[in-house]
């Protein structure tokens, strides 16, 4: 399943190495944090940070000199593909991503002429951040800061992969590569390509990531974290009116009415706030710079969890699967696979002590898009396509297991804590069906605590699903006497 099994090398080279051991079957959810760039004491990771800033700066006197862009500017200047050889980022099935397309590139130079027009002239903050970029628009989000920064860091990740491969891997592992994109030629105005022998996997390049840039879910500056902080902003606030408003809002909104009003709607009062005053944003960035030490202890923490969940645990789950069941073998149809697949790991996580390899420090998985990668990997020895279907007309799905357009079968994995359980069995899994003309499909229910398992069977029999053999629950609690039925007992 990973980059050590492809390449025949021991995992603590990786590991000395300072990269992430990834997976070639499906991305592992982190991504360049341009925070962790910009606070790296390390003058490689700087420079990475300037050059985007630089590049940045670029395209705003670009954007004053073509207020009016073309689609060959766009394409030449803005537009970025996704750089899918990490094998990191937000996909749930294989390792392809939307990347900076035509949308992104129109927004961004627009916005360069308007809300982003003093970018580069901040004074409160020590630097520029590109992430400055979302915390004003809501069309630039982490996918987009994180296409982006790779981007930039490309060259040094090839450097970085190249050097290993030179060291580590033999000649038939590698090949030459032409690489598009790698600098950006300032004189000529134009991105410049370069040669690179790098490790090479089904036709395609493969690039190693330092784990001491990473990060998961949101990079260190973003909107929730900074209209959720204004309070911890307020003391570097020099302006005086602008510091009135700001305890004007907590009085009226964080303190007298705490009781009265939802969060949602103290984050919309905080949001309303910024608009009206945007320097309040570089107060925000100044406040992370301060603290930027978080930065590093929350970069490290979360990638230790993704590989103790997606690197050893899952590892784990796998050589059980192989040495205790049939889970491995090969199925005569889709669903017949699917099934017993589904079985054979809810054996595994009941009966053979399985369920530990789904907690972190006696914490639950509480993310379904974990359960699905999960899901994804273990499939990886596999005659079947296995994809997750992104958009089959009438909404996505987990999972579709297919061999061929006439045998499909499709799964979804939910948690027994999602509140949208009961409408998802109502609904959900018929539309689907109907959607991919195939009559066959598995929902698999993880349950972690006895109130989950109630609330689960409560639905089942309210809806009478509780005899439906396609419906499967899984017992994960770390503290169960013994295994739960496939069915709703009663």
């Amino acid at each position: 399943m990973f980059f050590s099994d492809f390449f025949d090398i021991d995992t603590d080279i990786i590991e000395s190495y300072g990269a992430v051991n990834i997976s070639l079957i499906n991305d592992l959810p982190l991504f360049i944090d341009p925070f962790l760039l910009f606070n790296s004491e390390k003058p490689e990771y700087q420079e990475i940070h300037k050059a985007i800033i630089k590049y940045i700066l670029f395209l705003k006197v670009g954007a004053e000199r073509y207020p009016t862009a073309t689609q060959g500017m766009l394409s030449a200047w803005y537009m970025f593909s996704e750089v899918k050889q990490t094998w990191l980022g937000f996909s749930l099935s294989g390792n392809d991503g939307k990347g900076l397309g035509n949308d992104f590139a129109r927004d961004l130079h627009i916005g360069l002429q308007t809300v982003f027009k003093d970018f580069g002239n901040e004074t409160v903050p020590k630097s520029p951040h590109m992430e400055k970029l979302c915390l004003i628009s809501d069309l630039v989000g982490r996918d987009k800061i994180s296409d982006f920064t790779t981007n930039f860091a490309k060259k040094y990740l090839l450097d970085y992969t190249a050097a290993f491969a030179n060291a580590y891997l033999a000649p038939c592992q590698c090949v030459e590569y032409a690489i598009e994109k790698v600098e950006f030629d300032y004189e000529r105005e134009t991105w410049k390509s370069a040669k690179y022998t790098l490790p090479s996997f089904y036709g395609d390049y493969v690039l190693l990531t330092p784990k001491d840039i990473l990060t998961r879910d949101e990079t260190f500056i973003n909107k929730l974290d900074m209209i959720r902080n204004l309070e911890q902003i307020a003391p570097s606030v020099s302006d005086e009116t602008l510091r009135f408003e700001l305890n004007n809002y907590f009085h009226n909104v964080l303190y007298k009415k705490q009781k009265e009003i939802s969060r949602q709607e103290k984050d919309n009062a905080a949001l309303s706030l910024i608009r009206k005053h945007p320097e309040l944003i570089d107060y925000y960035l100044k406040h992370k710079e301060e603290n930027e030490e978080q930065a590093t202890s929350v970069s490290k923490e979360v990638v230790k969890q993704v590989e103790l969940l997606f690197i050893k645990q899952l590892q784990d789950l796998v050589l059980l699967l192989n040495s205790k069941t049939d889970f491995y073998k090969k199925e005569a149809n889709s669903y017949e696979a699917a099934y017993k697949r589904v079985q054979f790991l809810k054996t595994a996580i009941e009966d053979m002590d399985g369920y530990k390899l789904f907690y972190i420090k006696d914490t639950p998985i509480k993310r379904e898009s974990d359960l699905q990668i999960m899901y994804r990997l273990v499939w990886y020895a596999s005659s079947f396509d296995v994809n997750r279907e992104v958009n089959n007309g009438r909404g996505s799905v987990d999972f579709k297991i297919s061999k061929g357009s006439m045998d499909i079968t499709l799964v979804e994995f939910k948690l027994a804590s999602n509140t949208k359980l009961r409408n998802n069995l109502a609904k959900q899994v018929d539309v689907y069906k109907a959607a991919n003309q195939t009559d066959k499909a598995i929902k698999v229910i993880i349950f972690f605590t006895d109130d989950e398992q109630a609330k689960v069977n409560d639905v089942l029999r309210e809806l009478g699903l509780q005899d439906n053999k396609d419906i499967i629950l899984i017992d994960a609690r770390n503290d169960k006497v013994s295994a739960s039925n496939v069915k709703v007992d009663g």
